[in-house]
């Protein structure tokens, strides 16, 4: 397998817990191969893997999202090429998070409803007994 590195060396040099790179794997968005004493083995492909990972997580993305953007990914930002399937996967997670933002401004919205006329009833009586 040419050049390889251990979970170890992997977690050493992105920063992310082996748990972490397991988990990765095990969501199918990491791949290692198995050494004849059964230990997982990455290749140097690997720590920009987990650099691309950990930026699509930190934007808010799934690792069900996620195994739709990688193969479309370039470098550690990552930068997205414009993949039919990365960008229909895009949209529908889009239309989700805008569902999402509809939902939660009815419900704040409601409840801002709900403090005023509280607020109001809480004032009326306190100033009927005062």
């Amino acid at each position: 397998m040419g050049n390889t590195m251990k979970i170890g060396e992997l977690s050493r040099r992105t920063g992310v817990n082996t748990h972490q790179l397991r988990y990765y794997e095990a969501q199918g968005l990491l791949e290692a191969e198995r050494a004849t004493n059964g230990y997982r083995e990455y290749d140097e492909n690997a720590v920009l893997r987990v650099k691309q990972i950990r930026h699509l997580l930190a934007a808010g993305l799934s690792s069900e999202d996620i195994a739709y953007l990688l193969p479309c990914a370039i470098g550690e930002e990552p930068e997205l090429i414009g993949c039919p399937e990365l960008l229909a996967a895009m949209r529908e997670r889009l239309g989700k998070l805008d569902e999402q933002l509809d939902r939660i401004m009815r419900s704040r919205t409601a409840l801002a409803g709900y403090i005023d006329a509280a607020e109001q009833t809480g004032k009326k009586t306190y100033e009927l007994f005062a």
